[in-house]
């Protein structure tokens, strides 16, 4: 069954499409036809029927781990750097110019490596890693921000969000091993269909506060703790899709390196639970 996010559909182990792999890299389909058509450890044809890449072996649960830790730790190690490197917001002027720009460096550039990741057919662990640190450029930037405007300074914001997140991706994984939950079509598409819409009314609401006509959605009101309510829930949605296309990546036999396809799924979905936690207790401090 083919995936609808586009982060795992250029695989086709993440879509259910067995792969044997060899030891030197070649895969070939799970079942015998009348040709055995070469690929190479991407499943891209080869000319002559031989590997252009030799793969380190199959991915498994601690290559994605390993992965995973390390592009996650590259996005925590930027936004502690942004933290402590950009000057302090005055609370009473609340002066954050360079602070707000950094936040949209982030976020724009993010935005653009996550379309370029998602698209990309054979995935580029420097690429992970760059978006990677343009999202902690982000974080860095806009928890500073919201720390200013809601906490008075007090960090304390920002660690309610992390433990959070946390608890969330912790509480989301023991449901999904203990209680054995199976992720079907239907379910797929909605939880995909739900984030799109999700993500193009944020981005509306972000054009139309351009011309000072925002309803809200993005903000720190009322309207902007329901969207964030909405926004945590399609986070751990998107959690239960994540580690089912994993388990399906690796059930297939997908080679080492589509490991860093998977760590990139994950950091998406993990950021995006932050940032909407954060908005929720800077709502809560708010009033």
């Amino acid at each position: 069954m083919q995936s609808s996010n586009p982060v795992f559909r250029r695989a086709e182990g993440f879509n259910g499409r067995s792969q044997t792999v060899t030891p030197s890299g070649i895969s070939y389909p799970a079942y015998g036809s009348r040709t055995a058509p070469a690929y190479d450890a991407y499943g891209q044809g080869t000319r002559g029927g031989g590997p252009t890449q030799v793969d380190r072996g199959p991915m498994t649960i601690d290559s994605v781990v390993q992965k995973t830790a390390i592009t996650l730790g590259m996005t925590v190690l930027v936004a502690a750097a942004t933290w402590v490197l950009t000057p302090t917001i005055n609370p009473y002027t609340g002066a954050a110019g360079p602070l707000y720009l950094l936040a949209l460096l982030g976020a724009l550039g993010g935005f653009a490596l996550s379309m370029v990741n998602s698209f990309k057919r054979v995935v580029s662990p420097a690429l992970v890693l760059a978006y990677a640190a343009l999202e902690g450029l982000f974080i860095g930037a806009f928890s500073k921000v919201v720390t200013a405007s809601f906490g008075s300074g007090d960090s304390s914001l920002v660690v309610g969000a992390v433990l959070g997140t946390v608890a969330a991706v912790a509480g989301t994984l023991a449901a999904y091993k203990f209680f054995n939950i199976r992720v079907g079509a239907t379910f797929r598409k909605w939880v995909v269909a739900a984030m799109l819409g999700f993500v193009a009314v944020s981005l509306l609401d972000l054009v139309l506060g351009l011309f000072h006509a925002s309803f809200g959605f993005n903000g720190f009101g009322g309207m902007g703790f329901v969207s964030s309510l909405i926004g945590l829930g399609l986070g751990v949605l998107m959690l239960i899709l994540d580690f089912d296309f994993v388990e399906r990546g690796i059930a297939a036999g997908l080679p080492e390196r589509e490991s860093w396809r998977a760590a990139f799924g994950l950091t998406v979905t993990i950021i995006w639970i932050y940032v909407e936690l954060l908005r929720l207790l800077a709502i809560l401090r708010g009033n």
